[in-house]
């Protein structure tokens, strides 16, 4: 029996430990994060505020888990948009390779790769306003093309085979092929991508937050707290260090989970393991 691969239990151990945060922050913080108490401004850590408070007098510690429940959310509806819309794209540009429908579908997705997540924010900001959706939409538009071109290359390369050539000749049509053999056949590909793209979006969010054009106020979220510290990295430097540490080790984890689930998902990899 092979053993997991060690990067996928470090990059688990670390994204657990974020996900944790997360999902404590929906039912308790140590200190309420819309609170402004200026008296407690800059306090160093104590048994009160275990990292201590911001120039707001918000707990640090606090806002750190809020934030990561912002992140989270905000990169995992952004991949969901990603693998809901683009994968069938991917499979159906695949299946009727050459076709008007092809073309279209791939120049769509060059068109988008023109135009990076941060400038389809400005872009939907301008029309929409600063908001956690608007940052969401952007990030999910961005993703649309990765997976649809992900679906189409692995498609591609399985419907030449001849499991697929006999379910063509059983009188199966493109679109049930698609449904019952390419898409479990590409599923090892789609997770690791997804992996990658929500480490990614980790990424994007904390970049959307940091000029203004993700979830906005009162709501933390760690883009923004980088933001607000870049004012007292001098002075005071664990205001910037908590939230960029934060930032590093969350995507650090995913990235480390999207190698190890890598190694364990290819054959190849995996019979050199064995």
């Amino acid at each position: 029996m092979s053993r997991l691969p060690v990067p996928l239990i470090l990059g688990a151990v670390l994204s657990s430990v974020f996900l944790a945060m997360a999902l404590l922050s929906f039912v308790w913080t140590p200190h309420d994060v819309e609170q402004l108490v200026i008296s407690q401004r800059l306090q160093p850590a104590s048994a009160e505020f275990l990292l201590g408070t911001d120039q707001f007098g918000r707990d640090l510690l606090s806002m750190l888990m809020v934030g990561a429940r912002v992140s989270l959310a905000v990169a995992l509806v952004a991949v969901g948009i990603g693998v809901i819309i683009g994968v069938p794209l991917g499979l159906a540009a695949a299946a009727t390779r050459g076709s008007l429908l092809d073309e279209v579908i791939m120049r769509g997705n060059d068109l988008i790769f023109a135009f990076p997540s941060l400038v389809i924010a400005i872009l939907i900001t301008a029309v929409f306003g600063p908001s956690a959706f608007n940052a969401i939409l952007a990030i999910g538009i961005f993703n649309i093309p990765v997976f649809a071109r992900v679906a189409r290359g692995g498609a591609l390369s399985l419907w030449t085979l001849d499991y697929i050539l006999a379910a063509r000749v059983a009188g199966k049509g493109k679109a049930r092929i698609s449904a019952e053999h390419i898409l479990p056949n590409i599923a090892n590909l789609l997770i690791v991508q997804a992996t990658i793209q929500f480490s990614l979006g980790i990424l994007a969010e904390a970049a959307l937050s940091y000029v203004g054009l993700s979830v906005q106020p009162p709501t933390p979220s760690w883009g923004r707290m980088l933001s607000d510290a870049q004012t007292m990295i001098y002075t005071h430097p664990m205001l910037a260090v908590l939230p960029g540490l934060a930032i590093v080790l969350m995507v650090l984890g995913l990235n480390l989970m999207g190698d190890g689930l890598r190694d364990m998902l290819d054959p190849r990899l995996r019979r050199v393991r064995q």
